[in-house]
């Protein structure tokens, strides 16, 4: 499991996420784009020290959940209109449980006064909400990490001997994933996301190249192109072939320019 803060603004929070991680058994924190100041402020969590000293900073969305095979972001719903599918927490608790046996899965959080932006939204495969009274639907951060951890913290907990193995053969395995990795009796792998972002930069560039997108139209384009391959669910060897496929073409558009 990792736990992704994005553009937090807070110390304090970053702190008590940081607890709430280490009661549950989440080790891998990642923050993207902090508040500089909250970020160097944030140097201790009671019981968690060691967690947060490790904390990774990231400079995106893209970067922070480049080796997970599911990304999942949190959201008060609120007013904004949502492109991608909506799961309460107890529904999601299960299928994150279950990819957490086999992948590594991000867990996304926003801002402290904005939440998750769109942009970061359409990193996810979909995402859920905490059941709150509808008047008063958003939670403080550390409380709504604790709570989605909770949901999950059995999982996490009693998986730590998984989770070590996990980390040893990350460490063993090259930059470039591996299509053929299996987990169970040669069980296919979900495609990682650092995988689907090298497809989403061919593929855009193949669509600029043969003027199905303008460049004004570049931004709406890429977060559109993001949650579609999302959407497909593609195993990893599936989607590295997918990328030569989409390479090929490209390499032919740009020939034919020159």
């Amino acid at each position: 499991m990792r736990v992704v803060l994005v553009a937090v603004r807070n110390s304090l929070n970053i702190g008590a996420v940081a607890r709430a991680m280490s009661n549950f058994g989440a080790k891998q924190l990642r923050v993207v784009n902090p508040y500089e100041a909250a970020w160097r402020e944030a140097k201790s969590a009671v019981g968690a020290a060691d967690l947060l000293a490790r904390a990774e900073e990231c400079a995106t969305v893209a970067e922070a959940v480049a080796d997970c095979s599911l990304v999942v972001g949190t959201t008060a719903v609120g007013n904004r209109e949502l492109r991608q599918p909506l799961r309460s927490l107890p529904e999601a608790g299960p299928v994150i449980r279950e990819r957490l046996k086999t992948s590594n899965v991000a867990l996304l959080f926003g801002s402290e006064k904005w939440g998750l932006s769109n942009e970061s939204l359409s990193y996810c495969h979909w995402l859920l909400r905490i059941p709150t009274r509808e008047e008063h639907r958003s939670m403080n951060l550390g409380q709504a990490v604790a709570v989605c951890l909770y949901e999950l913290g059995g999982e996490l907990a009693t998986k730590a001997p998984n989770t070590a193995r996990r980390r040893k053969d990350d460490a063993e395995v090259p930059s470039r994933p591996r299509s053929t990795v299996g987990t169970r009796s040669g069980e296919a792998v979900p495609a990682r996301m650092e995988t689907l972002e090298r497809i989403g930069e061919a593929w855009l560039r193949a669509l600029e190249k043969s003027g199905y997108v303008a460049q004004r139209g570049k931004a709406t384009a890429e977060e559109k192109l993001r949650r579609m391959l999302r959407r497909f669910a593609l195993e990893e060897g599936d989607a590295e072939v997918f990328l030569g496929m989409v390479k090929k073409v490209l390499w032919k558009l740009e020939e034919g320019k020159q």
